[in-house]
């Protein structure tokens, strides 16, 4: 049987594995389930992994906010592969079984595609290596003195003039030209991007006319980062593998020296190539020890200009993030609204500079007023301009519908025209009219509100209405409940922020010590809400939190 394990991708514990063995597994917020997620959202028992004769396979278990394998919702059972993420609320796990291994247990080797390079499959030809994991120090330099300090002295006054990589890399070759001389072509091969192939990202031609047909070994290229040792290759003619595969004209190769460039933590950046045709001035052994001098020099160089570049790209991300957070906060209502035998408290507070949980409070035409809150899926700066659609949106059809329900599915219906990238908002709004005092609950795919009666006793409403998450299926109709507020009477509403807040063991807060807070608090809604802060804050002391965090309370007046 193949053996598996599901790791959290994100969630409430980010890069934990569970252990999957044969028969069931049930997923869900009860304890008592053999993968439990102790988030707000997630249904008692949500979903269940089945293997059978060593196929897993992924079932919803009619849970309220749906399962999500591969950005599409689960409807019957569904066979998974390895790779497969599923989406639970904002809960995403991948599964992960014995296909990605290799022989022995290891995983496979990624083979480098290189654009461009001679995919020879033989050992090349080497004639010297010259170990240089341990940097520039450690290379013991015999080349001619006036050799080596032309090489060094020219590398570092070209390097030492820019921080910009695209001009890094044609002075590397520029330097090399002019130590070399009998050299005829240069390379610097890299990545352009971290997980893209080997390309080569500089070049330098001795002659004015490029040789089209010209072509890098690959195996020399691979050798030298794997090894990571300077090659000096032998002359192509006497390779019996050219001679099998095409004409040595064809490569025009003749002497090849091939050096890594190592960072600072001994990670291959790639490698410089130079070759020369000269068959009479062929590269010796001392031309490697100044190449990999060189190259040593110009991993620095490098490091230092990816470095600065992302120093400067964080500092332009740092203000537009400073913008955009400011601009999150002009959304959110900057004061309470003023209702006669009413109160308020409200709370926000995003994991990062944006977020993308929100309220709000609306007031309608006819004296009755809407108290909102969401929470996108997801976080950042995406998850913030999310909101700020949604918020707009909800706000028109509170004011255009006169049942909340018939206002909620509007809102989902308009939300869900948009491509948002499977993305769903959970959200509660809360319909009260004052002058009856009856208020009308809709839940859009959110934890439960929490009532806290007079006399004190705290429970869940709204939860048998529950509906999808908005964004999720555009012609979902919405139902709603009703419900007398009772002088004394307080409606809480929060996010999986508060009841999935964390303390430095990764203990979890839990909705049932949110409702023993409220139970324990004061009746005077202000007072209540800074209750709950207080003892959270307390709870998670200097443990940073990876979730936003939004609660809005508002009672009738005794």
């Amino acid at each position: 049987m193949a053996m598996a394990y599901l790791k959290i991708e994100q969630g409430v514990d980010p890069g934990r594995r569970i252990e999957l063995s044969s028969g069931r597994a049930v997923i869900g917020r009860s304890s008592d389930c053999d993968i439990p997620l102790d988030v707000a959202a997630v249904s008692r028992q949500h979903a269940a992994l089945i293997e059978e004769g060593g196929q897993y396979f992924v079932e919803d278990l009619k849970s309220r906010n749906g399962t999500f394998l591969n950005d599409a919702q689960v409807v019957r059972r569904t066979p998974l592969k390895h790779g497969d993420r599923i989406l639970i609320c904002d809960q995403l796990l991948s599964l992960h079984t014995d296909e990605e291994m290799g022989l022995g247990g290891q995983a496979p080797k990624q083979e480098t595609s290189l654009a461009g390079l001679l995919d020879d499959t033989g050992t090349a030809s080497v004639m010297a290596t010259l170990d240089v994991s341990g940097g520039s120090a450690s290379i013991s330099l015999s080349a001619r003195p006036e050799v080596k300090l032309t090489a060094l002295v020219e590398i570092s006054n070209n390097l030492s003039k820019t921080l910009e990589l695209d001009e890094i890399l044609p002075k590397i070759l520029d330097s090399l030209f002019k130590v070399f001389v009998q050299a005829d072509r240069g390379f610097v091969i890299m990545r352009p991007e971290e997980d893209a192939p080997l390309v080569p990202m500089a070049d330098k031609y001795r002659k004015a006319s490029r040789d089209e047909r010209t072509r890098i070994s690959r195996t020399i290229v691979q050798q030298a980062m794997d090894s990571k040792q300077a090659i000096l290759s032998a002359d192509a003619a006497t390779d019996e593998r050219f001679g099998m595969a095409e004409s040595i004209s064809d490569f025009q190769i003749r002497s090849m020296m091939c050096a890594p460039m190592l960072n600072a933590d001994g990670d291959a950046l790639g490698v410089i190539q130079v070759d020369t045709n000269n068959q009479r001035n062929k590269f010796a052994n001392e031309d490697l020890e100044v190449l990999a001098a060189v190259a040593s020099q110009a991993a620095v160089a490098i490091d230092n200009a990816r470095m600065h570049e992302f120093a400067v790209e964080q500092r332009a991300l740092q203000r537009d993030l400073d913008l955009a957070a400011r601009m999150q906060r002009a959304l959110l209502p900057s004061r309470a609204p003023e209702v006669g035998g009413y109160r308020f408290f409200d709370y926000y507070e995003s994991a990062r500079q944006v977020g993308g949980d929100y309220y709000d409070y609306v007031m309608l035409a006819d004296g009755r007023f809407a108290v909102v809150l969401g929470d996108v899926a997801g976080k950042g700066v995406s998850a913030a301009i999310l909101m700020a659609r949604l918020s707009s949106d909800v706000r028109f059809s509170l004011a255009s519908e006169r049942s909340p329900a018939a206002a909620v599915s509007r809102a989902n219906h308009t939300f869900a025209q948009h491509d948002w990238a499977d993305r769903f908002v959970t959200m509660i709004v809360a319909v009260v009219d004052p002058s009856s005092h009856q208020l009308t609950l809709v839940n859009a795919g959110h934890m439960p509100p929490l009532l806290r009666q007079r006399c004190g006793d705290v429970k869940e409403v709204g939860d048998e209405i529950t509906g999808l998450p908005i964004g999720v299926m555009d012609d979902f109709e919405y139902e709603s409940i009703d419900l007398q507020l009772a002088p004394g009477d307080s409606l809480t509403l929060f996010t999986d922020g508060f009841s999935e807040a964390m303390n430095s063991s990764r203990d979890l807060y839990g909705l049932e010590r949110l409702a023993e807070q409220i139970e324990a608090g004061e009746s005077d809604v202000e007072q209540l809400g800074r209750h709950v802060l207080a003892d959270v804050r307390k709870f998670v002391g200097d443990f940073a939190q990876s979730d936003d965090m939004c609660l809005a309370c508002f009672g009738r007046n005794e």
